[in-house]
């Protein structure tokens, strides 16, 4: 592979990752409550099958890295798009909820073999020299899916209803993904290059290696508690905002700051990235998160201080993605990339599926803002914590070994 084919792979991907999230992840939302007005269903049953989706995701995630470091990106992804592809056939079709939960599990699986981690591992195995940039251009792409899929979703849903846009979505995978993902490269001589040019990390990890290391643990429970508030705000953070006194339209339009916010952070931290390591990219992200909700928390009722929690919020949230694809490769090395990182992303699916039914547990047993504030605000120091303490003992660990 010549040096400019590595950029052909991220331009590949960057179509697959904005069709893939769109269609897969921020579909669902828009289309749930016909979902369930056709069915009848509870709404335990509609989107407790979403969630069982993140959670095969979840479960995926190490087995779908291991097959990425071995047979690399093409042959993976591509199976990926043909598994999502008949997920979202089966949704169309499904008239039980048997065959319901069959479909949403076949589409969870995708999502590990095609959604960023998979990606990542891809680049890694690819790219050389500047994989953290590809990452950093691949996440700006990715973060059009919602702008595209959201108002696609709804145009779609009202002129074909929920069936005929889950198959319109399948067939975009099955003949759009799918080639896509097949003219990645074989990228045969991925290890090799790997081998040659790291030297980021003071060796590369084997999984097992890198399980039985404390840093690790750290780190994947400071990237799951992190998600854990990210997606329960997600869905939880308009109401918040109403529950402190303002009106559904200032509480969207300031919520409306938050994906250019993700956009400027992920512009920031490609325009310093040859400046600064990704590990204090790392605690300067996971700070904002805090410093976030503690303002919040203060001043609720004020709308230029949500106007500023929602500006951190989207600045920490655009980055940790850059975050999660980079840091655990200055960790831990490149040899085994995939397999590592889908064993710390695992976690984070879990929580991201757990976030939003535990933050609608927390409101239903008291509904005051503040108490759902102050957990969130304990959970991200929290997990501020566990990440100091991973890289710090990661940096230990490698002086020692150089010593």
């Amino acid at each position: 592979m010549d040096n400019k084919e590595p950029w052909r792979l991220v331009r590949l991907l960057a179509v697959t990752q904005i069709v893939s999230w769109g269609s897969l992840y921020y579909a669902f939302a828009i289309v749930a409550h016909d979902i369930q007005r056709e069915f009848g269903w509870s709404t335990g049953v509609v989107f407790g099958a979403y969630s069982w989706s993140l959670l095969a995701a979840g479960l995926a995630a190490t087995p779908v890295g291991m097959l990425i470091d071995r047979f690399g990106g093409r042959a993976v992804m591509s199976c990926g798009s043909l598994l999502a592809g008949g997920g979202m056939v089966m949704l169309a079709m499904a008239h039980s909820v048997a065959l319901y939960f069959v479909a949403w599990s076949m589409v969870g699986v995708a999502m590990a073999m095609v959604l960023y981690e998979a990606a990542f591992a891809t680049i890694n195995r690819e790219f050389l020299l500047h994989s953290r940039k590809a990452i950093s251009v691949l996440t700006l792409f990715g973060g059009l899916a919602s702008t595209v899929f959201w108002p696609l979703t709804l145009q779609l849903n009202g002129a074909l209803g929920w069936r005929h846009t889950f198959l319109v979505y399948g067939i975009a995978h099955l003949a759009l993904c799918a080639p896509l993902h097949a003219l990645l490269g074989a990228g045969g001589d991925g290890r090799a290059r790997r081998a040659a040019g790291d030297g980021q990390a003071a060796r590369n990890y084997t999984l097992h290696e890198a399980l039985r290391d404390p840093a690790f643990w750290k780190l994947a429970f400071a990237f799951a508690t992190n998600m854990f508030i990210f997606s329960a705000l997600s869905v939880h953070l308009i109401p918040l905002l109403q529950r402190f006194g303002h009106p559904a339209a200032t509480a969207v339009l300031v919520a409306a700051l938050i994906g250019p916010m993700q956009v400027a952070g992920r512009l920031g931290e490609m325009a310093l990235a040859h400046r600064v390591l990704p590990q204090t990219v790392g605690r300067l992200t996971f700070s904002c998160l805090p410093a976030a909700l503690l303002a919040l928390l203060a001043f609720g009722e004020n709308r230029f201080a949500v106007a500023g929690f929602c500006m951190l919020y989207g600045l920490g949230n655009g980055i940790l993605t850059i975050v999660r694809g980079t840091v655990p490769q200055s960790l831990f090395g490149r040899e085994n990339y995939g397999a590592i990182s889908g064993a710390l992303a695992g976690p984070s699916l879990l929580a991201k599926a757990a976030g939003p039914l535990a933050m609608a547990a927390f409101v239903e047993a008291n509904p005051a803002p503040r108490w759902m504030l102050f957990i969130l605000l304990a959970v991200s120091l929290v997990s501020l914590a566990c990440f100091l303490a991973a890289v710090k003992a990661r940096r230990g660990a490698m002086g020692l070994a150089l010593n």
